[in-house]
């Protein structure tokens, strides 16, 4: 593909001149961090973060940042635990629920309307309704820093998969069907979000 002819180029600190930042469009579409926690007081939160990836195979390590100090960076740096549950298609309004501003002794888990599933390992609930979730380990909470060293209003938050929970309707021939599972994704803007389709699937072997 030629290069563009254009460019509308602007530096991050001076402001971006378009109606809406477009650094989240860009980098997108992104997994959704639906990350449910608990409390020390026990009381369960549950909430998506657009910022969240995996990090490493072995060990196996997830991971999202919050703009902030938020309740799920709390709980999980104090009780040490967490779980990330897959948003789906179908959970698209469930999840969206759960994103609510709230005071911190409401259970979104409740308020969305789900089911809370005692961890097998981890202290903490995952989403029945959701057919993957990953019990955590709190392995890092690192607020995160510009180039110049000055923090930032980020924290990462970094968890040891400790257990994995997949519905067996996913599974065919022993291989997770990754479009079977309709995972929702978020990409840019304030309201856009993404699915994934079989017939979107591009297979390519890497060179040896």
């Amino acid at each position: 593909m030629p290069p563009a002819a254009d460019h509308h180029f602007y530096r991050p600190s001076e402001g971006h001149r378009l109606p809406h930042d477009p650094f989240n469009a860009i980098v997108a579409p992104r997994p959704i961090g639906w990350i449910s926690s608990r409390s020390a007081e026990g009381v369960v939160n549950l909430a998506p973060y657009s910022f969240f990836n995996a990090f490493s195979y072995s060990p196996p390590l997830v991971g999202f940042a919050s703009t902030s100090y938020k309740d799920s960076v709390a709980n999980a740096e104090t009780t040490g635990v967490f779980c990330w549950n897959l948003a789906t298609e179908d959970l698209a309004e469930a999840m969206n629920a759960t994103s609510a501003t709230v005071p911190p002794d409401i259970d979104e888990m409740q308020l969305a309307g789900l089911t809370p599933v005692p961890g097998d390992v981890v202290g903490v609930p995952f989403v029945a309704e959701s057919p993957v979730a990953f019990e955590c380990r709190t392995a890092q909470v690192l607020r995160l820093a510009g180039a110049d060293g000055t923090p930032a209003q980020s924290w990462l938050t970094i968890g040891e998969v400790v257990g994995v929970h997949i519905a067996t309707e996913l599974l065919h021939d022993g291989i997770y069907d990754t479009a079977r599972a309709r995972p929702l994704l978020r990409a840019g803007g304030p309201t856009a979000y993404f699915g994934i389709r079989p017939e979107n699937r591009l297979d390519m072997r890497r060179p040896r």
